[in-house]
């Protein structure tokens, strides 16, 4: 029995380079794609919504002498790089996927809306939003919350590059330890960084739970549908 029927897919745009320094990892790229189409064709409605740090990031091209502002927007851009890149590998094993974009850029894909997006799930399409809410300040986490909770999905599931929420920096703390179930209250005050903290807030007062899992391995996407214990739950 599926466990959640409607989901928002928050992907990293780093995860997306797999092994490399830069850029989209065609390996990694398809096992997305299979791992979408897999629970698509099992009838889950997916909205999906990709990063870009990947290719560009606003905050750290700031750094470099760049506006903030147009920061923001070649970083939207990269995110629109990366879902054009994600329908085309979907379509490319026979699924079906529809970008849409947070501004006007057709024929790039259509302008975002709740009812085109509704239609495309309830149709059997991916709905890819790019563009992130198509503002500048907001990350593409902020997002993937905002459209979770304006197409009423289930759960939030954040994949990464990480099996879940520990105490710290997997990746840098070999004693880091994993939580299997937290509250937003608890990783609030813990200060652990599952998400950005608008972003965070945006689901813990519209009750949207995150699942924060590891993406990169091959079936997780569906052991998360299923209801599988696999990564990190928060819940209210």
């Amino acid at each position: 029995m599926l466990k959640y029927k409607r989901i928002l897919l928050k992907l990293s745009g780093e995860a997306l380079m797999g092994n490399d320094s830069y850029g989209i990892n065609t390996l990694v790229l398809n096992s997305y794609a299979e791992q979408v189409k897999e629970i698509t064709d099992l009838g889950v409605e997916v909205a999906i919504v990709i990063g870009g740090g990947n290719i560009f990031r606003g905050l750290s091209g700031v750094s470099k002498g760049f506006d903030r502002v147009k920061g923001d927007q070649m970083g939207m851009l990269a995110t629109v790089i990366n879902s054009l890149a994600l329908q085309s590998a979907i379509e490319g094993i026979g699924g079906k996927a529809k970008v849409f974009t947070a501004t006007k850029m057709e024929p790039v894909g259509e302008l975002y809306t709740k009812p085109k997006a509704l239609d495309a799930l309830k149709s059997g399409f991916a709905a890819i939003i790019a563009g992130g809410t198509g503002n500048p300040f907001f990350t593409t986490d902020t997002a993937s919350s905002l459209r979770g909770v304006e197409l009423e999905t289930q759960a939030l599931l954040k994949g990464t590059r990480v099996d879940g929420v520990y105490t710290s920096d997997p990746e840098k703390d070999p004693t880091a330890t994993k939580y299997e179930t937290i509250t937003f209250a608890e990783a609030y005050e813990k200060k652990l960084k599952v998400m950005d903290l608008t972003a965070f807030t945006m689901c813990s007062e519209n009750n949207l739970p995150i699942i924060v899992f590891d993406m990169n391995t091959s079936g997780n996407l569906k052991k998360v549908v299923f209801g599988e214990k696999i990564g990190t739950l928060v819940k209210k």
